[in-house]
């Protein structure tokens, strides 16, 4: 049953009202919302984007996406031919490298990588014969490598 004494005589004096008080804390959750699907949008998109060499890669679902600290290695296969017994061409990063030399060259570069630095990207061309991709595959498992098909999701998966 107490009265406040500050609050002042009553009436509609000025001297006796508050303001509200201001509030001086920014709320950062929109901020780390949108961070984090930033984050997560180039997480999925920069492995694909490593390569400059024009392959149609081929759709399928169930694939996930893999995150590493360094560049990882790609390897690209691309069909030059109309059929499925023509001749490919195979590129390790950007280089153009004959079917020949891809075995000694894989197993060159899997002797300066470390335990940890050990994927490789298999980027194969939507018109590549699977012999030729198991063959490329084959070979990078061979060279002490653990291989990543890359592909593009499916629409609406």
């Amino acid at each position: 049953m107490g009265m406040n004494a500050a609050a002042g005589g009553g009436g509609g004096s000025r001297r006796g009202r508050r303001r509200a008080a201001v509030m001086a804390e920014i709320n950062v959750t929109p901020m780390v919302d949108v961070m984090l699907v930033l984050m997560i949008i180039f997480m999925v998109s920069a492995p694909l984007m490593t390569s400059t060499i024009d392959i149609d890669l081929p759709i399928a679902s169930g694939g996930k996406s893999v995150s590493q600290n360094a560049p990882p290695l790609t390897v690209s296969v691309k069909r030059t031919g109309g059929s499925c017994n023509s001749a490919v061409e195979t590129y390790i990063a950007d280089a153009l490298v004959p079917q020949s030399e891809l075995a000694a060259k894989i197993t060159a570069i899997r002797s300066t990588r470390t335990e940890t630095d050990n994927t490789v990207f298999l980027r194969g061309d939507r018109d590549v014969c699977y012999t030729d991709m198991m063959k490329l595959l084959g070979m990078v498992r061979a060279a002490g490598f653990k291989a990543n098909i890359v592909i593009l999701p499916e629409q609406g998966s």
